[in-house]
């Protein structure tokens, strides 16, 4: 309930500069089982219900063939804009492409194409976040926390034992994440020392679990003192894991800091049962209200900020989205 409340609060304001009536907005999800980008889908609808407008989401199931018979699927419908969050940042080229051609609006959500693809039509847009923001955030929250608890390097070694649970290689966004975490962590004075190479765990909870589980049986729990996790889902999974030998259980017992992002629901109460130390809060709200209100924009022509209080990034086509330090605190 609390994640539905900004989007109604706010939505009458900007209802009253747009009439969605008749829009028919047809938009692809990387996967449905994402719980930031459920959160996001769930904004999107609220989003254009208020406007007055249709909106169809599918789930690409992780798969780019997929999502791209989706576009064409809906092309075929007759779908005035598009909404994409990409599966494969690096092929969304024919997605764009298919597009131009119909002279169709679209918006990438959350996973940015290359900057070549964006430049390649004038009615190609993009919102979301900036990476760096939220890996900066993470080692902000870490420096925090030493400056508070300076005991906090169990073993007295001068050293904070650091692992890195990364959401995909070659992600720009999942890249950005890890290396600010852990540099701002380090600028800030924090002596973070990597254990072992970056857990690539795809931003899944399960996999998380599982590759959690196996560093602690190499490494020692006792050993691990900070974990960095690009997103809250493997952040949840990595608890799971140190839960297993009686770490993070809440109780004020033995735990390892863990840090995630995206501010989920399982995050919240997590943070409040003591069991995650902190997150970074990714707004799914405004994520989905604003790429609906730049769709209908698109689709009846005008200029794909009108009606709203956001502000074009210098690289002309895309909105920023900020980010915020969640704790207990």
């Amino acid at each position: 309930a609390s994640s539905e409340a900004p989007a109604s609060s706010e939505a009458p304001a900007q209802a009253a500069a747009l009439d969605g009536d008749g829009i028919l907005v047809g938009s692809c999800i990387y996967k449905f089982d994402d719980t930031f980008m459920t959160g996001v889908r769930t904004n999107m609808q609220t989003e254009a219900d208020a406007l007055g407008a249709t909106l169809e989401i599918v789930d690409s199931q992780n798969k780019q063939p997929t999502q791209n018979d989706q576009v064409d699927t809906y092309i075929t419908k007759g779908v005035n804009a598009l909404a994409v969050n990409p599966v494969d940042r690096t092929a969304a080229g024919p997605i764009v492409e298919k597009a131009k051609a119909e002279g169709l609006p679209i918006v990438f959500l959350n996973r940015e194409p290359e900057a070549d693809i964006m430049q390649s039509y004038e009615q190609v847009w993009y919102v979301g976040a900036k990476a760096e923001e939220s890996g900066t955030m993470s080692g902000q929250i870490i420096a925090d926390y030493f400056t508070a608890n300076p005991d906090a390097d169990k073993n007295g070694d001068g050293k904070v034992a650091t692992l890195e649970f990364e959401g995909e290689i070659n992600n720009p966004e999942a890249i950005a994440r890890t290396e600010y975490s852990l540099s701002t962590a380090i600028e800030k004075g924090v002596p973070c020392e990597m254990m072992t190479e970056n857990q690539v765990a795809n931003w899944d909870t399960a996999k998380a679990q599982e590759m959690m589980t196996a560093q602690i049986a190499s490494l020692g729990v006792e050993n691990i003192e900070v974990v960095f996790c690009n997103n809250d889902d493997m952040a949840i999974g990595v608890i799971a894991a140190l839960n297993e030998v009686g770490y993070n259980l809440g109780d004020g017992g033995d735990e390892v800091i863990v840090i995630g992002v995206d501010c989920t629901d399982t995050a919240v109460e997590y943070i409040n049962a003591g069991k995650l130390y902190g997150t970074v809060k990714q707004d799914g709200d405004a994520m989905g209200k604003a790429n609906i209100l730049m769709a209908i924009n698109g689709a009846l022509g005008k200029d794909w900020l009108d009606g709203t209080d956001y502000t074009m990034a210098d690289d002309g086509y895309s909105i920023r989205i900020p980010y915020a330090k969640i704790t207990a605190e």
